[in-house]
């Protein structure tokens, strides 16, 4: 059994409960640009970064149009009005703690922009813990396509992918650590069904952080020789 030596979380939905206040950012965007998309639409789209999420709504005319105001306004709405509301689910500090007690190199990935992206770690209290952040800004593409883990990886330096695991909240998140080869843990708290974890390629489910932290022994996060028989 490999050992696992570095653990890549999401943000949104992982740590953060934040899924929502996305959905609701791009329903405004969208809205203010003429166009009505239903809120639980664009909540099942959230975990993918803006240029996947307008592909979704907009035809290709439309994205050359306005997809880009429709997105820097999202951004402006979420990062002033939204995310200063925004809490940390319960224990997730704590499970990070735990994961960093084990000798694991963390790093977040998420893709949002960098300040986004920032201001989420300070909100979550977690950048002590954190040995790298990767945002939209060092990908060129966004989930399920894989550039920003491609980017986690780079930071983490010649790691066997097989000894790094991803902690996510969408099958997104899933769907791009198997294209990598990478382990993905699902967290049920982002709101996306079970069902569709597991099809995405999950290799075990949770419901939140905190569910997380109190399994740790019997979980893929646990070291080799610690782990408890699930």
């Amino acid at each position: 059994m490999v050992s696992v030596s570095a653990v890549i979380f999401g943000v949104d939905g992982t740590i953060l409960d934040t899924v929502d206040l996305h959905a609701a950012a791009w329903q405004q965007a969208f809205r203010r640009f003429g166009r009505e998309v239903p809120r639980e639409k664009l909540r099942s789209q959230v975990g993918k970064g803006a240029d996947q999420l307008l592909q979704t709504f907009l035809s290709p005319e439309e994205l050359g149009w306005i997809g880009a105001g429709i997105s820097s306004l999202r951004d402006q709405i979420y990062g002033r009005e939204l995310l200063p509301g925004a809490r940390a689910f319960p224990c997730a500090r704590e499970l990070l703690q735990r994961v960093a007690r084990d000798g694991r190199r963390i790093v977040l990935a998420s893709p949002t922009p960098r300040g986004e992206l920032d201001a989420s770690v300070e909100l979550a209290r977690v950048g002590d813990l954190v040995s790298w952040t990767v945002s939209a800004d060092d990908a060129d593409r966004s989930k399920p396509r894989p550039d920003v883990l491609e980017a986690a990886l780079d930071r983490l330096g010649s790691v066997d992918p097989r000894e790094v695991v991803l902690v996510g909240d969408a099958p997104s998140d899933a769907e791009a650590a198997a294209k990598l080869g990478l382990l993905s843990v699902g967290l049920l708290c982002g709101g996306f069904p079970e069902m569709e974890l597991l099809e995405a390629g999950c290799a075990a489910i949770y419901l939140d952080p905190e569910d997380l932290l109190a399994r740790y022994g019997a979980s893929p996060l646990a070291p080799p020789g610690e782990r408890l028989a699930s």
